[in-house]
């Protein structure tokens, strides 16, 4: 948390999950300069029933959401825009285009500096080369910073 408000210029908006720690973190981190919501959901296990021995041990996808509890902790969040589904998308891309943060694969990294490369490939790919089809174009031309689809082989040239 101490990182991202050093990112952060001024106020902004920030969900997090029902994870306990994020509390006290992000109180530590931005004081009272922040608008911030807590979301937590409680998903249904395979057979559709809540069960929460197995949901700590299991890897296969849940059955569905069945209940979402919002709280405002911090300020004045605009309640239309609590949500941790972006941070969840994001994710999941991470975890289908970059398998070191896939559970239960061979394909982790052995060294924190392997790590570091792989995911700003990863980050640098996402954001110049891949057009999103939400928007017909990558981030990286949706923020101005380029005005074409980068190909690989610009992506590893460039000297940044």
């Amino acid at each position: 948390m101490a990182d991202l408000r050093k990112r952060v210029k001024g106020r902004c908006q920030l969900t997090t999950d029902g994870f306990q720690a994020y509390l006290m973190a992000v109180y530590n981190a931005f004081g009272a300069n922040v608008d911030f919501a807590r979301q937590a959901k409680t998903y249904a296990n395979i057979g559709g029933h809540l069960n929460p021995a197995a949901e700590e041990r299991r890897y296969s996808v849940a059955k569905g959401c069945l209940t979402v509890k919002t709280d405002i902790h911090i300020g004045n969040p605009d309640r239309a825009l609590i949500s941790t589904s972006h941070v969840e998308r994001t994710n999941l891309s991470v975890r289908l285009f970059n398998r070191r943060f896939t559970r239960l694969t061979l394909g982790y990294s052995k060294k924190p500096e392997n790590m570091k490369h792989s995911v700003a490939l990863f980050i640098a790919h996402f954001n110049y080369c891949r057009v999103h089809s939400a928007h017909q174009q990558t981030p990286a031309m949706s923020a101005e910073l380029t005005n074409h689809i980068w190909t690989i082989e610009e992506l590893l040239a460039s000297p940044n």
